[in-house]
């Protein structure tokens, strides 16, 4: 029988990475969960682990090329095997348009949203060719749209999923998949509607409240089972593509993973 699957999962401490870890958890997985900040030994959201020791948490700074070398070979010394790895880690600030940005805040969004999955992709990547292992990298809408006040978001998530093409093409032996995941009720989205204002348009800004308002984020448990199964699961034929968190190839699939 082959062992459970590993899987690193960054940003992994709330929103749709601590889902993702559940989710990962929930399917037999071993993860080894990173963030900044300590994190607890499971996720808000799950009961105890009812096989200890499947959780790894790793405080880490993705933005760091040596932290995330460390982040894989730690990985590698508690269990023994890289099945997947997935890139949400991400922050959208500065929010700021492109006259007034800030050089070293601009500089330091791509570092943490291209660089560190660059990184990390790096130093994993000869240990899923082994296992011919997955990589998910969580890309935003704003890859494809621009937004007043995102510049560095948006450039960042645009370069991330072309990444994951040149991903697909120079490694067929690993799927590389980039996920939208939709609007999602997370502390980014809170942050747009606390300052978001100051750098949107007034639509933009107001289109954002609104969200909130009529309840049209999304739990983040929603997109998380999507790149829980990408990260298990994802056939080779997805790779190099940017998908929707609801694509419906993913339906059928998912649900016998996690239900309906």
């Amino acid at each position: 029988m082959a062992p459970p699957a590993a899987v690193i999962v960054t940003g992994a401490s709330r929103g749709i990475g601590a889902a993702t870890v559940e989710r990962l958890l929930r399917a037999g997985a071993h993860v080894a969960a990173v963030a900044r900040t300590p994190i607890a030994d499971r996720p808000q959201a799950g009961g105890p682990d009812p096989v200890p020791g499947r959780l790894h948490p790793i405080v880490a700074d993705v933005a760091t090329p040596s932290a995330c070398a460390r982040i894989v070979e730690e990985t590698i010394d508690v269990f023994g095997r890289l099945n997947g790895l997935v890139n949400n880690a991400g922050i959208l600030e500065p929010l700021a348009r492109i006259a007034d940005s800030d050089p070293d805040r601009w500089r330091h969004n791509l570092d943490v949203n291209l660089l560190g999955p660059f990184y990390l992709c790096r130093w994993a990547i000869p240990h899923l060719r082994r296992t011919g292992g997955r990589i998910v990298n969580v890309s935003s809408g704003a890859a494809v749209k621009a937004i007043q006040g995102w510049s560095a978001y948006c450039v960042a998530k645009a370069a991330l999923t072309h990444f994951t093409r040149q991903l697909a093409v120079e490694e067929p032996a690993i799927t590389s998949v980039a996920l939208r995941p939709g609007v999602v009720d997370t502390a980014m989205q809170n942050l747009i509607r606390r300052n978001g204002g100051q750098a949107m348009t007034a639509d933009q800004s107001t289109y954002f409240q609104e969200l909130k308002a009529k309840g049209k984020l999304l739990p983040a448990d929603e997109p998380a089972r999507a790149v829980a199964w990408l990260a298990l699961s994802a056939p080779t034929a997805l790779s190099g593509q940017f998908i929707d968190y609801d694509d419906p190839r993913l339906f059928t699939p998912d649900a016998e993973v996690f239900g309906p």
